[in-house]
């Protein structure tokens, strides 16, 4: 795999602002990290997305929202309708959460109707859809089924976890969606990505975008070994 440089390894950096206790000077906070480290985007909650579009005016820094965010529970019809609203609130990027109770139950017909109708939520304002899988709660079988599934309809990004789940990305979780997907489908891990090693370790295993609170502690360690 290709040497990263810490620009580069910023570039794959969703900066996530979703801990549900976060104030607006958090969120301050957050976007100013970003800027300063010019990440892909903030990923926030949807009540934020306009207050940190404004924020991150004049930089190259984007906003990423979440939808049915963090358990995937809303109905298919809400979910849509939040997408759509979220996109006009200025998300140029989604990250949606699958109804993970319903693919564990196996109603995969439903799972796939939904990504679908959101996927068309999306491509309609020219927005880029992340379909979360949250793995921890999900199978090996169930996890290929979701893959099959988001390669079948051609959507934006596979995701690996939410980060509110008991475990995040894996290596071998990543492999398998990199193994199903075709190659224009990227995969976003998130979930316990704290340093350097890991945020590495991922990429090299096909996530070519990452969710992580820890930007500061990444880029820092990134620049001090002269990335």
């Amino acid at each position: 795999m290709k040497n990263l440089k810490a620009s580069e390894i910023a570039k794959m950096i969703d900066h996530s602002l979703l801990q549900p206790q976060m104030t607006r000077e958090e969120i301050d906070e957050g976007c100013d990290i970003a800027i300063k480290y010019n990440t892909a985007s903030v990923c926030v909650r949807g009540y934020d997305v306009s207050y940190c579009v404004k924020k991150l005016q004049g930089s190259d820094v984007f906003v990423s929202a979440v939808i049915g965010f963090p358990h995937g529970n809303g109905t298919l019809a809400s979910k849509v309708f939040e997408t759509s609203d979220t996109i006009d609130e200025g998300a140029k990027e989604i990250d949606m959460v699958v109804p993970i109770g319903l693919v564990r139950s196996g109603e995969f017909d439903y799972a796939k109707r939904e990504i679908g109708e959101i996927l068309n939520a999306c491509v309609k304002k020219n927005a880029i859809l992340k379909v979360i899988f949250e793995n921890a709660y999900l199978t090996k079988d169930e996890i290929a089924e979701l893959s099959r599934i988001c390669d079948d309809l051609d959507v934006h990004f596979v995701k690996t976890s939410t980060g509110y789940a008991p475990s995040g990305a894996t290596v071998e979780d990543i492999k398998l969606m990199r193994k199903i997907c075709k190659p224009s489908i990227e995969i976003k891990a998130a979930g316990g990505i704290r340093t350097l090693d890991q945020f590495v370790e991922f990429y090299n295993a096909g996530a070519t975008r990452q969710g992580t609170r820890s930007t500061v502690e990444i880029i820092e360690d990134a620049i001090k070994r002269g990335m």
